[in-house]
């Protein structure tokens, strides 16, 4: 058997200790002390000791916090939020989206009731009625609604699993030759499935749970406006497990299809249409999907 050669031990006998080691002074040292036990130990203490301290961080006031939200422009608000809890803490408010109101009214803009100043302190719901106020008064986001086609580009997947909770038809404008029918259905997003009933994201802090209250969160409304009047079912209580936007069959304008099931269809399963409804509306003119801050959005009785 070869015999093993006599290797040299490299001794350290300097005094190491978390308390004197650092980070840097581990970066600047020998490569063949590192090797030893003792130093990496005392290392990694220091690591964590220093990783400990960057937690820490600073705590500013959060009246500090309310004046630096006097600055931020309402698309980067979600960012302001985002930044530490006390941010957050402060969009949370009432005097957040007060002053935000205040801060872009405009007297020329034509308001509903509900948005007008002289209604908008009230507690209830004061957070989406200054938003939906935004969409009418500042013009970054009023743009955004006025470049939206009549006809979707491709067909919205944001309907996919929805629940309809509402669904009416009206008379929309045009002479005797050209009347048009305007079909509506109001849509809920289907709430996530958490395990241990644990609620998703932070929760508004009891004192602004009125200023939050909004009973159309995460509902849609899906206006289908078509040439003449068309006998639909009622789909009220069903999900929508499919619709499609498509050439008509004239070639000149557009056709709807949706499938209402009594139950959300699977993750990765193909509806089957010979379960359900299925509503078509052929010719159609224009369809439109308007999120609950839209300014043609109906408002809730409740609000």
């Amino acid at each position: 058997m070869p015999k093993k050669g006599n290797r040299k031990r490299l001794k350290y006998r300097g005094n190491i200790s978390s308390e004197t080691v650092t980070v840097a002074d581990y970066a600047d040292s020998d490569p063949a002390i590192v090797k030893t036990g003792r130093v990496k130990k005392a290392v990694a203490n220091a690591i964590q000791k220093e990783e400990g301290a960057e937690d820490y961080g600073e705590q500013y006031p959060i009246d500090i916090w309310l004046f630096l939200a006097s600055y931020i422009r309402p698309e980067d608000i979600v960012k302001f939020a985002l930044i530490c809890k006390s941010a957050w803490a402060v969009t949370c408010t009432a005097a957040f989206w007060t002053r935000l109101y205040k801060r872009y009214y405009c007297s020329d803009v034509y308001l509903p009731e509900r948005l007008q100043r002289e209604v908008i302190g009230r507690l209830s719901s004061l957070r989406a009625c200054v938003i939906r106020s935004l969409y009418l008064m500042y013009e970054p986001f009023h743009s955004r609604l006025s470049e939206k086609p009549s006809i979707p580009e491709s067909t919205p997947t944001t309907l996919q699993n929805c629940s309809c909770l509402l669904y009416w038809c009206k008379k929309g404008s045009g002479n005797r030759t050209d009347q048009r029918w305007e079909f509506n259905y109001k849509f809920k997003k289907q709430s996530p499935k958490l395990k241990n009933g644990c609620r998703n994201g932070l929760q508004f802090p009891r004192q602004y749970e009125q200023v939050h209250k909004n009973p159309d969160q995460d509902c849609y409304l899906l206006q289908i406006t078509t040439f003449n009047f068309i006998f639909t079912p009622v789909v009220m209580g069903m999900t929508l497990t499919l619709f499609t936007i498509n050439v008509s069959t004239d070639m000149r304008h557009h056709r709807v299809r949706m499938l209402f099931q009594d139950s959300p269809l699977p993750q990765g399963k193909k509806p089957k249409k010979d379960q359900g409804l299925l509503v078509i509306l052929d010719p159609v003119h224009s369809v439109r999907l308007l999120d609950w801050w839209h300014p043609q959005y109906p408002f809730s009785a409740s609000i």
